[in-house]
Formats: C-alpha cells, structure tokens, sequence
C-alpha cells in the first residue's frame, strides 16, 4: 500500500508521520498543540518541506511561545484587546500569554492532544487528535472539545479539519484559527504570493482593527513579496467559489484552500525574511469585541473548519 503511518512514541508526546511513497511526500503532525511541524515533496528531485517547524518535541513546548509557529489559533484569534471582553454582561480577562498590552492566540496552543483514532487506505492518510478543555483558564471558563482531522492525500494535498463542539450548558464566544510559517526554501524576496481579495481589515496602531475595511487590490493577480512588509488582515472574497492563496516561486507552487469557514486571512512577514505566515481565521482580530466573525457555539453544536494544501512541482 502506498499510505503508511508512523507514530513515535520517544519524545515528551507522539510524533505522527504521514506517509505516501508513491508520490514520496509526508506530514510530521505533533501531538503536542496538534501542530503541523512538517509537509514534505519531492520538487526538482529534492524533498522540499514547507513548514517553518521545530528541531523536536521538546524545541516546541520550550519556544511555541516564541513566534507561535504551527500553533492552533482557540478560542480566539490574534489579538484581544488588553484581553478584556463582555460575555452575557459578564467581563472576562483571557491573561494566558500578552504581547505587549493586548492577549494573543488564543488559550490552546500548548495543549497535548490524544490519537483518538488513525487509517490508511489506497488514497489516504490520516488520524484524529481530541483534545477536551474543560474551561480551566478563568478568562475562558466554557468547555468545548476540539477534535483535529489530519489527511495525506495523492498527489502531495494535505487537508486539517478543526472540529469543535460545545460540551457545555450555554452558548459560547468561539474563533478558530492557526498560526503556520511556511517557507519554499530561500527568501520570501524571491517568492510571488497571490490571494483572492479586495478588501483589507483596517488596523489601529496595536494592531487591532477599528471595524473599517478597506480597498486593498495589489494581491488578487499576484504579486513579488521582495520589499513587502505585512502584519495584516484580509476578507477573502465570497464570490469566488474556493478562495485561494498561492505562494509561488520559479520551482513550486504552494496552494492553500480553506474552507467558507474561513473568510479571513491574516499574512505577516517576519523581519529575518526567510519565512511568512499564512494564517485561515474564522474571524478578524478582536472578534470577542468587535463582532467581526465572532461565532456563538450553541450547546452540543458542531462547527467545522478546514483547510487544504498542496504542493506542486513546476
């Protein structure tokens, strides 16, 4: 069979492998954070990993912290201001992690999530993580249990389906989101990205977005990063079927396709250039108190969202 599965069991959590040989690509999933640490293809003869990851286990539960990469992105997304919202007229304060004076990324990040379940067939690999938060975190006291859905498939696609249900007696504030750094191997000077929007959430000074958006058209046919700074957020466009976006460069393509559940994308460019986040947010940026996006969970309702990639070689 062309799919194989691989869980190492040697470092502080499992280490899950996703293999195809045929197409000679794979997945390194870790189960602490449930974080994707590598996606691997053959693309001009050479295994070409797309992922920013850690050097282990142990590097990430040390430094997830530092540039949060991989990280799940729940309850909330990005920044909350100074960490304070208003849920039934109660006041709340998420203090899990502030850069600066605002909370980010969520309360989950650093959470080691079970192998509920893992299978290989002839066109597939994949295995389901859980994790059930009992609402320890006093910013956020609703527990939700959050199933991740991870899925190697032909031709070098990978696809992650986060789904979340309230397990708790009221409705719930919710964001989904993830925070990956991706790479195509040399500077993001020489890459190309292209994504389907026209519209920008406009930020404040904090970044936090003041409920505005803006016109913003320079990525819809593509567009040379070299010289392009970004920390910001982007309303895909609805009207196209699959939103897209496409990190490119003369030797591979870079496909990302989330799911209508995802509507806003969020890209930043790290100062060392070797590397940018593309993050799928099912919300803007302080959705918790500007509404943008936010989710009300029901008790015992189900929300999925999902992304899928691909490399492609040429």
């Amino acid at each position: 069979m062309s799919f194989e599965i691989n869980i190492d069991n040697s470092q502080h959590s499992p280490v899950i492998h996703l293999i195809d040989h045929q197409n000679h690509s794979s997945a390194e999933i870790y189960a602490f954070g449930g974080l994707l640490n590598a996606f691997t293809a053959k693309v001009g003869g050479k295994d070409l990993n797309v992922v920013s990851g850690y050097e282990s286990v142990a590097d990430a539960i040390k430094n997830i912290c530092n540039g949060f990469k991989s990280a799940k992105l729940s309850p909330f997304v990005c920044r909350m201001k100074e960490g304070k919202y208003k849920w039934n007229e109660e006041q709340f304060l998420a203090d899990k992690w502030f850069l600066g004076n605002h909370a980010i990324h969520g309360i989950i990040y650093d959470a080691t999530y079970s192998i509920l379940s893992s299978k290989t067939d002839a066109d597939s690999a994949s295995v389901v993580l859980e994790y059930a938060y009992t609402g320890t975190e006093t910013g956020y006291p609703f527990p939700y249990l959050i199933q991740l859905i991870w899925k190697l498939e032909k031709n070098n696609r990978l696809s992650v389906t986060s789904s979340i249900t309230n397990v708790g007696a009221s409705a719930i504030p919710l964001s989904d989101g993830w925070h990956p750094y991706f790479t195509l191997g040399d500077s993001i000077d020489g890459d190309t990205i292209q994504f389907n929007s026209n519209q920008q959430v406009e930020f404040d000074a904090d970044l936090l977005p003041t409920g505005k958006l803006i016109p913003e058209t320079r990525f819809e046919n593509g567009i040379s990063l070299n010289g392009i700074f970004l920390d910001n957020c982007f309303v895909l466009n609805k009207t196209i079927a699959t939103p897209k976006c496409i990190l490119s460069n003369k030797n591979v393509r870079f496909v990302i396709e989330p799911s209508p559940a995802y509507p806003y994308l969020q890209i930043y460019t790290p100062d060392d250039r070797k590397k940018i986040a593309i993050e799928n947010l099912s919300s803007a940026p302080d959705a918790f108190n500007n509404s943008m996006g936010l989710i009300v969970l029901q008790p015992k309702e189900t929300r999925d969202f999902t992304t899928r990639y691909s490399i492609i070689a040429g």
